[in-house]
């Protein structure tokens, strides 16, 4: 895991708090008050992600690049008309926090940024190194352990006949480095490749549902721009 100080970014949620930006309540047993909403200088709704159920409604926001986020703001600061697909030039797609390549093509995203709702996939970033696959790099909370169990379970029950071995090599430097050993060089590693990312973790859909309570109180599917 990472570990970053948050106190710069707090005070972006938080610096305004004493000034009148943001409406006080009684907090749930009315003992103390406490904000509306946070002051936040930049939405970190988008920033941060969030996934939660409800009675009859979920949500599924994926997190997104600080400074795009932050340019995006400024735009429409400096230009409040700034249009969607203006906005969608700036803010290129979700950005979680791995390596793994988002597959998804631009038109997909901007018309998931235009509905609220949709999916993006993810895809392990893998190499050639000494005639082996080396995978670098997972999609969002996939686990290496969960995908060698997976290979190995087709390679017993003899659906991966060219592959001879599984390795582990993880370690502080390298934090994923699996490596997948073919039974020969004349192996085509593209093709097994493609087979494990289609029976696999290695590939992965996210589901994004822009479900969020808006300011007039009321939970709704918004666009990247709303």
């Amino acid at each position: 895991y990472t570990e970053s100080r948050l106190s710069k970014y707090s005070e972006l949620l938080l610096s305004e708090l004493g000034q009148g930006t943001a409406d006080w309540v009684p907090n749930f047993d009315g003992t103390l008050q406490e904000p509306k909403m946070l002051p936040a200088r930049l939405p970190n709704i988008l920033l941060n992600g969030t996934t939660g159920i409800a009675v009859g409604m979920a949500t599924d926001i994926p997190p997104h690049n600080l400074r795009e986020v932050a340019q995006a703001a400024i735009a429409l600061i400096d230009q409040p008309k700034t249009t969607l697909d203006q906005l969608q030039d700036i803010v290129q797609g979700p950005d979680y926090p791995t390596e793994a390549e988002i597959i998804t093509s631009r038109a997909e995203i901007r018309k998931i940024y235009e509905n609220g709702r949709g999916s993006v996939r993810m895809r392990a970033v893998w190499k050639k190194e000494d005639g082996a696959v080396v995978i670098s790099a997972l999609p969002h909370q996939v686990s290496g352990a969960r995908v060698l169990e997976q290979i190995a379970a087709q390679m017993r029950n003899k659906k991966l006949p060219m592959v001879d071995d599984l390795r582990d090599e993880s370690d502080h430097e390298n934090p994923t480095r699996l490596v997948i050993v073919p039974r020969s060089n004349r192996v085509d590693m593209d093709q097994v490749m493609n087979h494990l990312f289609a029976t696999t973790d290695l590939e992965k859909s996210y589901r994004i549902n822009l479900n969020m309570i808006g300011l007039d109180g009321r939970p709704a599917v918004k666009n990247l721009l709303e």
